[in-house]
């Protein structure tokens, strides 16, 4: 390589790398350690232990809290709350919200208010959200209820929350409602990215509307699936605010699921070892469920 070649290659070499780099990452890497990698490793330690989360005092106990969770009712009857949720959590508010982002991407009046309607759940704190659909499914005077009661279906009145048949439906709907407006939104951007002349050559061919969505708007939104569907299933895996506001896991354990047992163990029951064991399973399940998008994503930017 001559001189004036390796002069090229300095400056680039200076721009990716060196001290001055590590300079500039520091504040975000010191607040990566303290905040994220401690805590985390501070958890996993404390989940081969026995410690009450108040105490100084603690003993080893290997995988007893890991064999317990085994044998643990109320784990299982939240393993499969949290994967019924995740089901229907996922699949509806995907398919609805896509459905959304086509009509609203297409000639329809009032398009920016009906997107406001439809994103403004996604906004509103999860607190506020849970007082809201409280108040639907009370069984005095809730909407529902007077509703169904106004229109002679009397019998289909019940207190939603309050039995094992519907409470966890009824808190999924409160879910799909409040989740609807994220891949909306998603969609609605990846819907921006596909040329108009597509559509149009292909109607030109005699394609149908149908042939149309299916041939070109789902290829065209492959990224966005890729991205609406990986963090949704991470966030129905890690839900905890809704079912605690609404129901606080109850009743019995009908809305129990694997985030609101890890809470109760180590905030009410002072078994802070077994309840961040949950929480390392919990940790787990989502770095699992996220590996096939971080894969997709790591092979397209490499093509």
């Amino acid at each position: 390589m001559s001189t004036a070649s390796r002069a090229a290659l300095r400056p680039r070499k200076a721009r990716h790398g060196g001290p001055m780099a590590w300079v500039f990452a520091l504040p975000a890497l010191i607040v990566y350690i303290v905040f994220l990698v401690y805590p985390a490793l501070s958890s996993l330690w404390f989940s081969f232990t026995n410690w009450d989360g108040l105490s100084a005092a603690y003993q080893v106990v290997g995988l007893e809290n890991y064999k317990n969770m085994v044998s643990d009712p109320v784990v299982r009857q939240a393993a499969v709350n949290n994967l019924i949720w995740a089901v229907v959590t996922v699949a509806l508010p995907v398919v609805l919200g896509l459905a959304l982002a086509v009509v609203l991407n297409g000639k329809v009046r009032g398009r920016p208010v009906l997107r406001l309607i439809f994103y403004t759940p996604a906004v509103l704190p999860l607190v506020s959200v849970a007082s809201i659909w409280g108040w639907l499914y009370n069984p005095q005077y809730g909407a529902i209820n007077a509703a169904l009661r106004a229109i002679g279906l009397n019998s289909l009145a019940q207190p939603w929350l309050g039995q094992n048949s519907t409470a966890l439906g009824a808190t999924m709907v409160a879910a799909i409602w409040l989740r609807i407006g994220f891949p909306m939104l998603l969609y609605l951007a990846a819907l921006q990215s596909i040329s108009p002349d597509l559509y149009e050559a292909a109607t030109v061919d005699g394609a149908s509307r149908w042939q149309q969505f299916w041939h070109i708007t789902m290829p065209g939104l492959k990224a966005a699936h890729y991205v609406v569907i990986a963090l949704s299933v991470i966030d129905s895996f890690k839900v905890f605010d809704l079912i605690y506001a609404m129901t606080y896991g109850g009743p019995g354990t009908a809305t129990q699921v694997i985030g609101t047992w890890m809470y109760f163990n180590v905030f009410q029951y002072n078994q802070a070892g077994y309840g961040t064991a949950i929480a390392v399973v919990i940790t787990v399940v989502a770095i699992l469920v996220s590996i096939p998008y971080v894969r997709s994503q790591t092979k397209e930017h490499a093509v």
